[in-house]
């Protein structure tokens, strides 16, 4: 049977606790997205610090668990079956933690669904629109003349969060009371848009009080607040 330790990510990144799920991430806005579910479900987990200063994604360790290079992906030594389960992408494992507890996603057809729709809005917009802005904005992307780059993705994440504030009027959180996967991989992007990035005046986020109502509701939770420092910079 597979054993922890035959997968090569733990030669770099030794499990002090192999009973543990593992967390190789950085407290990016895809990273925290799972070690905020992590401890919102309570779930005992050993977190490992993946450096992008000194190239750890790259490394032949980390691309045995995600040949695509990126944060966050996990080991669950208890997965189906009670066999080793590796995953990547950050929505696939929420997906994941969820249906594994039966916690933070609903477990009916219809309203599980409508949290996945949300979940995917994120994934396959919130995210890629808001990370080309960040890059415009506060990286590279400074040292282009042209600013339309800028723009364009600085318009598009407006128009998303024009999204997100009509649906939250009258909500606590996306699917009304019950607050899920869907939240917990929403609102890291946009703490990280107005906070990290900086471009709070260039996408008008005054102009959105619902978002930034649920935003602070996201942020004010202990497991939320905990889960944005994890794993660890130090």
């Amino acid at each position: 049977m597979t054993q922890l330790s035959d997968f090569p990510i733990t030669h770099k990144w030794p499990a002090a606790h192999p009973d543990r799920l593992q967390l190789y991430s950085l407290p990016t806005p895809n990273g925290v997205k799972v070690s905020i579910a992590l401890e919102e479900l309570g779930l005992e987990y050993e977190p490992h610090l993946v450096k992008f200063d000194t190239n750890d994604q790259l490394t032949p360790e980390f691309l045995s668990l995600n040949p695509n290079n990126k944060i966050p992906a996990i080991i669950d030594p208890r997965g189906p079956g009670g066999v080793p389960l590796p995953l990547f992408e950050s929505g696939a494992i929420l997906i994941y933690l969820a249906d594994k507890t039966g916690q933070l996603l609903p477990q009916d057809g219809a309203r599980r669904y409508e949290a996945l729709q949300w979940l995917m809005f994120q994934m396959g917009g919130v995210g890629p629109m808001f990370g080309q802005l960040g890059f415009f904005h506060k990286f590279a992307g400074k040292d282009y003349e042209d600013k339309r780059p800028r723009d364009r993705y600085a318009a598009e994440s407006r128009r998303l969060l024009g999204v997100l504030d009509k649906h939250l009027q009258g909500k606590a959180w996306l699917l009304g009371d019950e607050y899920t996967v869907a939240d917990i991989a929403v609102f890291p992007w946009v703490n990280n848009l107005v906070g990290f990035y900086g471009a709070g005046d260039l996408v008008g986020y005054g102009d959105f009080a619902e978002v930034d109502r649920v935003l602070q509701a996201f942020l004010a939770r202990p497991a939320v607040q905990r889960g944005l420092k994890i794993p660890s910079r130090d």
